[in-house]
């Protein structure tokens, strides 16, 4: 059977942040539950021309999931356990926000089979908060936490921002030092990109906003990782921290570069060495599923032969902090990647910006900090 992923894209926000260029809604309710029933339609017909498939991860992301009734996220985990075939105890994720859930909706999500919640916190600084268009505060967030701990929830992880405009070394303190605190087992540290077309981008082009400066934001990055290794997590993709055991193992396939299915507007599937999106309007993802065209949706992005390929695995195995498997890459393509890629690994090598020897190759402490240049040699 062939192993593979499913993420669900929910593309409904109560509120859409003045940073965010996701494919996200705050002002389509009414599209819900037609959205719900042609996702629900799109899983359905494509496990029926899928039946050698074994189910290892599913990840509901965003967009808000949480924002929805928590009826049609019940409904999305019950269609994908029926028409697939999943592994015992998968690893099963939905990203929420503060301010969109309550014990109710946790207890759903519990009793379903959900075992992983990720929680956009971003910072513990409410002015930091309010800045940037998040719709809750910090008390709201810990509220969150405190409910999904009692409801039963073990593996949580919070996404954390640096480079916000105003944003110091401090505000970073102490938001790691409460994560901290709270005994989490999963951080994610993101520095802020600036998307074009964004009321973010406007604001800091009109100077109304202004960021650190870039040397203050790869400090924050090297003071969060230090402090997080210091008290037991474990630095294993350039973003994220985990406590042993509880590392995502829905992101840790995708940058192994194993298959997943996405279903919704603008989720992405990785197949057979193609890589495909669904379409990103609403109204023209359901008209299509409810008049039996759904591969209408489908925008091909890639048709990957063995040499992109290569190239593509080397990008993914140098986002993880353990870098690229040389036994595992021969084992794959039947070469090593010391002898395929010599002249661009030797420019690297003497650039101090990756480290190897003969089992793997990885991003030094100054590939880290310029990881743009390292992409280059391969793109």
């Amino acid at each position: 059977m062939i192993e593979k992923g499913i993420y669900i894209h929910i593309p409904f926000c109560k509120s859409k942040c003045i940073y965010c260029d996701f494919n996200s809604f705050s002002n389509k309710d009414d599209c819900i539950e037609s959205y719900i029933n042609a996702l629900l339609k799109e899983i359905k017909e494509y496990s029926k021309n899928n039946k050698n498939i074994l189910i290892k991860t599913i990840y509901i992301g965003g967009g808000t999931p949480s924002y929805i009734n928590e009826k049609y996220i019940k409904e999305i985990i019950k269609e994908i356990k029926n028409d697939f075939e999943i592994i015992p105890n998968p690893e099963i994720t939905i990203e929420m926000n503060p301010g969109t859930v309550n014990k109710r909706k946790l207890q759903c999500y519990y009793n379903i089979g959900i075992n992983r919640i990720s929680i956009g916190l971003q910072s513990s600084n409410d002015k930091l908060l309010k800045l940037i268009g998040r719709i809750h505060t910090f008390e709201e967030f810990l509220n969150t936490v405190q409910l999904a701990k009692t409801v039963g929830f073990e593996n949580i992880n919070a996404d954390v921002m640096i480079g916000l405009p105003s944003q110091n070394i401090y505000d970073v303190e102490d938001t790691l030092n409460a994560l901290i605190n709270l005994k989490l087992t999963h951080i994610s540290v993101y520095s802020l990109i600036i998307e074009e077309n964004t009321p973010l981008e406007e604001k800091i082009s009109k100077g109304e906003l202004k960021l650190p400066d870039e040397e203050i934001e790869r400090y924050m990055y090297w003071f969060a990782k230090r402090k997080l290794e210091e008290n037991g997590f474990l630095h294993y993709e350039i973003s994220n921290f985990a406590r042993p055991l509880y590392r995502s193992k829905h992101n840790l396939d995708c940058w192994n570069q194993k298959e997943y299915k996405g279903f919704g507007v603008s989720a992405s599937s990785y197949e057979n060495g193609v890589r495909y999106t669904n379409i990103s309007s609403i109204e023209k993802y359901i008209k299509n599923i409810e008049e039996n065209n759904i591969k209408e949706n489908y925008i091909i992005e890639e048709k990957q032969d063995r040499e992109s390929m290569m190239k593509e695995y080397m990008l993914l195995g140098l986002r993880k902090i353990t870098g690229v498997n040389i036994t595992e890459f021969r084992r794959k393509f039947g070469t090593t990647p010391l002898y395929k890629y010599n002249k661009e690994l030797t420019k690297l090598l003497r650039e101090g910006l990756i480290e190897a020897n003969e089992y793997s190759i990885k991003l030094s402490k100054k590939g880290l900090d310029l990881a743009n240049l390292v992409w280059e040699e391969f793109v």
